[in-house]
């Protein structure tokens, strides 16, 4: 006590709605705030945090596969819709061949962004692609040789964009998205801490989740429905699948 959370955008409004519910309810919870998404899981594994929050379940499945670890999610948050952006065109459909198009360049978010572009119809035109540190991409759109990127929901809004002015972006409420949901995680021999279970339930009380959405500026998904068993079973499928990869 207090229980460390690490997460991306500790000053977001659902962070600070979410910690005064806490502490309403007797935990007090010390969120620590990470700025890219290669830290957070060796910390939680290491015992530096007691939770984090920032990740979908196969960005999970290949930390823990890669590193040969076993962290579990315990709750689901949300998924959100992965954007093409652009400064140039109103239109996915005015992209053209040769064209560069800035993706996300860790391997969950780029197989992602490429399946985005191959469902837009842009693999087929051929664009080119350029793989970014994911907060790297948003700044790319102000450079005249990129027409277009896609951006991470959490760096949209520092970019000073509307999630709104995506010209294209994927379905998150298909099968197809759930390695994509956005899980609560904690070590293996803590799945079943009653603290930590009382803490995803009240991340998943309507005011947080109103704060949530709206920092999305409403596009995130819910996710909240998912058990963490339903949960753990998604990430070990997701798991195999990495395995049979490698």
């Amino acid at each position: 006590n207090p229980v460390k959370i690490g997460v991306v955008g500790a000053t977001n409004p659902e962070w600070v709605k979410f910690k005064q519910d806490a502490e309403k309810a007797g935990i007090y919870v010390d969120i620590v705030d990470f700025q890219d998404y290669t830290s957070e899981n060796p910390a939680l594994d290491s015992g530096e945090l007691d939770l984090n929050e920032f990740q979908h379940l196969l960005y999970l499945a290949n930390y823990n596969v890669s590193n040969k670890k076993d962290l579990q999610p315990i709750g689901g948050t949300a998924i959100y819709p992965l954007g093409v952006y652009s400064t140039k065109v109103k239109d996915i459909k005015d992209l053209k061949q040769g064209d560069t198009v800035t993706i996300p360049n860790d391997e969950t978010n780029q197989a992602r962004a490429i399946g985005v572009l191959k469902a837009a119809g842009l693999v087929t035109r051929k664009v080119k692609v350029t793989p970014l540190k994911a907060e790297q991409v948003a700044t790319t759109l102000k450079d005249p040789t990129i027409a277009a990127g896609v951006i991470n929901n959490d760096y949209v809004a520092d970019a000073g964009l509307d999630p709104k002015d995506a010209i294209y972006q994927d379905d998150a409420e298909s099968e197809e998205a759930r390695p994509y949901i956005n899980v609560w995680v904690a070590r293996k021999a803590d799945v079943n801490n009653e603290t930590y279970k009382k803490l995803v339930s009240i991340y998943q009380q309507k005011d947080v989740l109103d704060a949530l959405q709206e920092n999305s500026g409403g596009t995130a998904v819910f996710a909240d429905k998912f058990s963490a068993s339903e949960l753990q079973g998604f990430l070990s499928d997701i798991e195999k699948d990495a395995k049979a990869q490698q």
